[in-house]
């Protein structure tokens, strides 16, 4: 059976291209009309949503990644080695409404069909704790594990040592107050 848009001389990727409603949770580069049509919509930026503070919007992202790290767990998904880029666009109540991704050329490699329907299943789960009174978005990049490593504190292998009350910094490396 012939495709009814190849009938009419209109194929898939002139549709994808043409749709002005996007799917909850897309591939960057799939409904462009529509992924720029949410970009005006949704002009404000987490950043300016968070009034500037860059510490504040930060610990929301990396807040809303270790949900989803979480979640994965749960649902027993596995994304440990997913490396992407993710535009997401929020609602004034902080729900999730729509995630435009791609994934980046050193991640590991997944079925990008399970990984959109782990993500539209993500948003359906969770809202975003902020609350403003315009439409946001923001775009950024994501590696699972979210965790920070912990760092060597050994003095003897160049790597950071913690401050602690008890010490000062100097030149040539950390001595005691004493």
């Amino acid at each position: 059976m012939q495709n009814p848009g190849l009938a009419n001389g209109i194929n898939d990727l002139e549709l994808l291209e043409n749709d002005t409603t996007p799917p909850k949770v897309f591939i960057l580069g799939e409904h462009e009309k529509a992924y720029e049509q949410l970009n005006l919509n949704y002009s404000v930026m987490l950043l300016t949503a968070c009034n500037g503070d860059m510490d504040y919007a930060y610990q929301k992202w990396l807040s809303m990644l270790n949900e989803m790290e979480a979640y994965s767990t749960l649902i027993n998904y596995d994304i440990k080695g997913v490396k992407v880029w993710l535009n997401v666009f929020w609602n004034v109540d902080g729900a999730v409404k729509h995630i435009a991704y791609h994934l980046k050329q050193n991640s590991r490699n997944i079925d990008t069909a399970e990984f959109t329907a782990f993500l539209s299943s993500f948003i359906n789960h969770y809202k975003f704790p902020l609350v403003t009174d315009k439409k946001y978005s923001h775009y950024g990049s994501a590696s699972f594990p979210t965790h920070p490593r912990k760092l060597n504190t050994d003095s003897g292998s160049g790597s950071i040592i913690p401050n602690d009350a008890n010490q000062t910094s100097t030149n040539d490396g950390v001595r005691s107050k004493d």
